[in-house]
């Protein structure tokens, strides 16, 4: 039996199906490294690429109850905000006021839902970097209708909380302070831009004392003051700053531990604030983030 040749036609046609489908994971690719801030290669691209878009597919999950009541709230954190999230039952204070509580930590956890569990997917942070300068990188990209980056996954909540740990109250100058603030400002600036949403920061905690020193944890203090302040929040009806270093720093200024990790708050040399710490502020913070949205919406 003879075997004809398949028609050139038909040749022609998976030929261009070929290229269009390499032209368009190459695309993807591109446009990952570009959202993800560059620097990682072609298998983290594609394991990127994956993770988004099955945040692109889920999306109508994440929004299901985003409609204007501002139920829908995510927490961006690593360490300290995961045993915020399970030492002080962040999650079920939030559900007992009836809201939706996503969080996100480091990206190999991923995002995880209002009852807990993982998602399988993530919001692409940049280089997995929630420090200031990583927070400035992600409020400085672009929003898009998909989310495809990690503003634009963020931007699916209606209330959207962040914080960055404790290495960042490791402040060495007054330069390193004023550099923080131009980071912080720059991040006011883009929250500006989306008034429909309310966003809450949560100052730095401080360092336990084996961790740092007297002058840095003065330059901490200032950073929070400052994120306290007015001059940091000109007005701006929907940035709420919660108060996290205060609630854990030693307050007596006469204390040789002053503005470091306060002694009931820390267990040995470890900056992580420990149990007893997570149990009295997650509630403090459940009730300053249903405080914001009700100022927000009276506003």
């Amino acid at each position: 039996m003879k075997t004809g040749r398949m028609p050139a036609r038909f040749r022609i046609i998976i030929s261009l199906l070929f290229v269009v489908l390499c032209a368009a994971a190459v695309g993807g690719i591109v446009l990952l490294r570009q959202f993800s801030d560059g620097g990682i290669g072609p298998r983290e691209a594609a394991r990127v690429m994956l993770r988004t878009g099955m945040a692109v597919v889920k999306r109508g999950e994440v929004q299901a109850t985003t409609y204007g009541e501002y139920t829908n709230v995510i927490f961006l954190h690593h360490s300290v905000g995961n045993n915020l999230i399970n030492q002080g039952n962040l999650r079920q204070l939030f559900q007992q006021q009836g809201i939706d509580f996503w969080d996100q930590g480091y990206l190999y956890d991923g995002l995880r839902d209002p009852s807990g569990q993982v998602t399988g997917f993530w919001y692409p942070v940049p280089g997995d970097n929630t420090d200031p300068d990583g927070l400035a990188r992600v409020f400085a990209q672009q929003p898009r209708a998909l989310p495809v980056n990690a503003l634009s996954g963020l931007l699916q909540h209606e209330v959207i909380i962040f914080k960055s740990c404790y290495p960042n109250s490791n402040i060495s100058s007054m330069e390193h302070l004023q550099s923080l603030q131009q980071l912080y400002t720059g991040m006011r600036a883009s929250m500006a831009q989306h008034p429909e949403k309310i966003f809450v920061l949560l100052t730095s905690p401080p360092l336990n004392p084996a961790e740092t020193t007297a002058e840095n944890a003065r330059y901490a203090r200032q950073m929070a003051e400052w994120l306290l302040s007015e001059d940091f929040r000109g007005g701006q009806e929907n940035l709420f700053v919660f108060d996290f270093y205060s609630l854990l720093a030693e307050n007596d200024p006469s204390s040789a531990d002053y503005g470091m990790l306060r002694a009931p708050y820390r267990d040995g040399a470890d900056s992580h604030p420990n149990a007893a710490a997570n149990q009295a502020i997650a509630p403090q913070l459940v009730d300053f983030v249903s405080a914001s949205i009700t100022q927000y919406l009276q506003e």
